[in-house]
């Protein structure tokens, strides 16, 4: 059974966050306005939150905790797979973050890196609603699947809040950053560590490291103002913003990590970034330079392997295939060079299944990934946490869609942080690289500096 009825299409969707957002958990994964679906929830009917070796569930019967697999947990809490429905992505089902730390659960990882995040590896709402809005058909829609008995009711109270008027909304102090940024690499430090990534690629442990800096500082205020700035900036067809309990989450990711469709599998990965030029002439070549390049090149496939391998643990033998190779994909800051890969989905496996054996993504930890890995967790002085883990949903139907958190600011306990990193491999300079997750960090690093300075 499926609830469905009409709302005013906006092309700018963001009114529709505003009014629902004094909910409890409300998200926003957002296209940035140049794909097709804006998708909006609020008021989960349960959440499951990791921390460790368990999660906590909370539904109306109460609370209660649980050890083993999250995956399954959430797979346990989406039940049984319902039929699909046409040009509806999401009636209802499980959204939120993965972070890159649960891996801990599934790869041996040493523990060296500081936790400056103290926020959960896992944070999933089991939602029963959602505002789709289709920027193709230029419609928007109220949607359920009423898996739950109080959904009737809510659906009443959400359809008021989106009538009433904006003038009647909580307002709240926008985000300021009210300290310096600092990185937490100095230029001579991210030196000693590309060098020692560059000894463990000439020993012959690993073909590839993605090594990432870290960007905080101190904030106050509301984070939903600063998103809508950042989506301005660097719009990307990835995006989101969870305003959630444990933190914050503002995220431009052009990068798709795994889609399941109708048991069709997608991944896009990114290895490759040339800076954007205001001077076309120079854009072009600096777009054509990274389409050509060898070592960019070199690591694209590196990673499109590793992809492979992975797609291949939950789908139908002979299915994978690389359908795209070397594409340039251009964004506000940044050219990127972009590769598809496709599958299909074996029967017996879930989307659920398919996000377990891929994680966390191979684009933004090098090959081979468990090495890549442990090297990371030795050389950064930070743990990423919600940094280059997974945001997105599966739904009740097993479709999913997810990206991999990149370009994201997260903001808790009055502290703003961003990354930005870049793969290295034999023949990488040290120049290049920090210039690299300079370009990429751009956009972010703006965004915090208008914000730190005093308004008119």
């Amino acid at each position: 059974m499926l609830y469905s009825t009409p709302l005013p299409y906006q092309a700018d969707a963001s009114a529709y966050f505003a009014a629902i957002r004094e909910l409890a958990w409300p998200a926003w994964l957002d296209s940035g306005g140049g794909g097709r679906y804006d998708i909006f929830v609020a008021g989960p009917a349960v959440t499951a939150v990791t921390h460790g070796e368990s999660t906590e569930i909370r539904d109306a019967s109460g609370v209660r905790q649980q050890s083993g697999d999250p995956f399954e947990a959430v797979r346990k809490l989406l039940g049984e797979p319902v039929a699909p429905m046409a040009d509806i992505p999401f009636a209802g089902g499980a959204l939120g973050y993965w972070s890159y730390d649960l891996a801990r659960r599934y790869h041996q990882i040493p523990v060296i890196a500081e936790d400056g995040e103290q926020l959960p590896e896992m944070a999933v709402g089991i939602y029963d609603w959602a505002i789709i809005v289709d920027h193709q058909e230029l419609s928007t829609r109220l949607v359920s699947r009423l898996r739950y008995a109080e959904t009737a009711g809510t659906l009443a109270s959400v359809l008021s809040r989106l009538q009433a008027s904006p003038a009647a909304r909580k307002k709240e102090e926008p985000l300021r950053v009210v300290g310096e940024i600092i990185s937490n690499f100095t230029p001579a430090a991210y030196r000693g560590a590309f060098d020692a990534v560059q000894k463990y690629l000439h020993d012959g442990d690993c073909y590839q490291v993605n090594l990432a800096q870290r960007y905080s500082a101190r904030a106050t205020g509301d984070g939903f103002p600063a998103y809508l700035e950042l989506r301005k900036i660097s719009p990307a067809p990835y995006s989101a913003f969870l305003d959630w309990p444990q933190a914050q989450i503002l995220c431009a990711s052009p990068e798709r990590f795994l889609r399941v469709e109708s048991g069709h599998v997608q991944t896009k990965p990114i290895k490759g970034t040339r800076p954007r030029s205001a001077d076309a002439a120079e854009d072009a070549r600096l777009a054509e330079d990274l389409r050509q390049h060898p070592k960019d090149k070199a690591e694209n496939l590196m990673i499109v392997d590793l992809l492979r391998n992975d797609l291949g643990k939950s789908c139908v033998p002979g299915s994978v295939q690389t359908t795209r190779l070397f594409e340039i994909e251009s964004y506000a800051n940044v050219h990127h060079l972009v590769s598809t890969i496709e599958g299909r989905l074996q029967s017996g496996k879930s989307a659920l299944d398919l996000l377990r054996d891929c994680f966390p993504g191979g684009s933004i930890t090098g090959a081979p990934k468990l090495r890549a890995m442990e090297i990371i967790e030795e050389l950064e002085p930070h743990r990423r946490g919600i940094y280059c883990g997974v945001i997105g949903y599966i739904g009740h139907d097993g479709d999913m869609d997810t990206n991999i958190a990149i370009r994201t600011l997260v903001y808790s306990d009055e502290e703003i942080r961003c990354w930005a990193g870049g793969g290295i491999v034999a023949d990488s300079t040290c120049e290049a690289e920090y210039q690299e997750t300079r370009d990429k960090a751009s956009a972010m690093l703006e965004l915090l500096k208008r914000l730190g300075r005093n308004p008119d």
